[in-house]
């Protein structure tokens, strides 16, 4: 069964809630060797979005969320200057450069973050890729989050011509999720056995 319809092909969750334990519980089942061979999968993906001389705002996969370090080794490889998210306080991201991972540091909420210098929020603007963490997005564009609002608050800034790319797993593209106004879209889906999967957003 597709992660959250019912035998029916009905939408299965009514809240963002429903849908992220729904989902969290599907990816904690899924088998290590599978995830491995789908963080492989999209470390490919990744290295082939055209990035050489770009920016592009990534950030490091935790537990067991789609992807791993190589997505963001395979962009440097690229020749693109990758930016990833520092998280302080509640609000808009900071960013700092990706120079590799003996650069990254551990940080709140375990995650882990470069330890170099720390730029603006607006920094996201000079990105023409940003890959974006989700638990879900649906054929709108309409990503599902962990719920903090960072990313809502912070690709506001993004520039209006950047490709906003949410990593998920194949069975994570969904008919239709909830959203909020305040929900910014994103236009594709990476996908480890999908590749890039266009959206409507």
């Amino acid at each position: 069964m597709v992660i959250g319809m019912n035998s029916s092909g009905q939408r299965a969750f009514a809240t963002k809630s429903e849908w992220r334990a729904e989902i969290l519980g599907c990816r904690a089942a899924v088998d290590p060797a599978v995830r491995a061979r789908e963080a492989d999968a999209l470390a490919v993906a990744v290295g082939k979005l055209g990035t050489l001389g770009s920016t592009v705002c990534a950030y490091v996969p935790i537990g067991r969320e789609p992807g791993s370090v190589a997505m963001l080794d395979e962009l440097v490889r690229a020749g693109a200057r990758v930016l990833l998210p520092v998280t302080e306080e509640p609000g808009p991201l900071r960013w700092a450069r990706y120079t590799g991972t003996g650069d990254l540091v551990p940080a709140a909420f375990g995650l882990r973050e470069p330890a170099g210098p720390r730029l603006e929020p607006a920094e996201i603007a000079t990105a023409s890729i940003i890959l974006v963490p989700a638990l879900a997005v649906d054929r709108a564009g309409n990503r599902l989050g962990r719920g903090a609002g960072y990313y809502d608050r912070s690709l506001v800034f993004a520039a209006a011509g950047a490709r906003l790319i949410a990593i998920v797993r194949d069975d994570e593209v969904v008919a239709a999720l909830p959203h909020e106004p305040h929900d910014t879209r994103v236009q594709w889906a990476l996908t480890p056995v999908g590749g890039l999967v266009a959206l409507d957003g």
